[in-house]
């Protein structure tokens, strides 16, 4: 990475959710209804959903990794989440893109994920 390219000091490395958004607290449980058919936790507590951005046209993108590139269900997992949030009462459409900066580390799971998994 260039010094031109490097993000900012101080620049999240992951995107803000719209959490005050009327939507935000439904999507996020649509997402926990999304799991990776390797590990018993749902997407959200493993913490692949990186940002949930919700526009004022109720216009849904989200932007999630998975735990490694070569995961089984890469191609597949964008197009479950999406299934998962597109009936949902006002939202207007579903955006899911795979991102990998930051790279997904078992430090972004949930409490309960670690729980889970044995990791408490």
């Amino acid at each position: 990475m260039t010094d031109a390219t490097a993000p900012l000091e101080g620049t999240p490395l992951i995107v803000p959710s719209s959490v005050d958004h009327a939507l935000f607290d439904g999507i996020v449980e649509a997402c926990r209804t999304v799991y990776d058919p390797e590990i018993p936790v749902n997407i959200y507590d493993l913490g692949l959903i990186y940002t949930i951005d919700i526009n004022d046209e109720n216009d849904v993108r989200i932007l999630m990794s998975l735990t490694a590139p070569g995961c089984p269900v890469a191609g597949e997992m964008p197009g479950w989440v999406a299934e998962a949030i597109e009936p949902m009462a006002g939202v207007k459409s579903v955006n899911v893109e795979l991102v990998w900066e930051p790279p997904w580390g078992m430090e972004m799971m949930s409490d309960e994920a670690r729980l889970e998994l044995g990791f408490m």
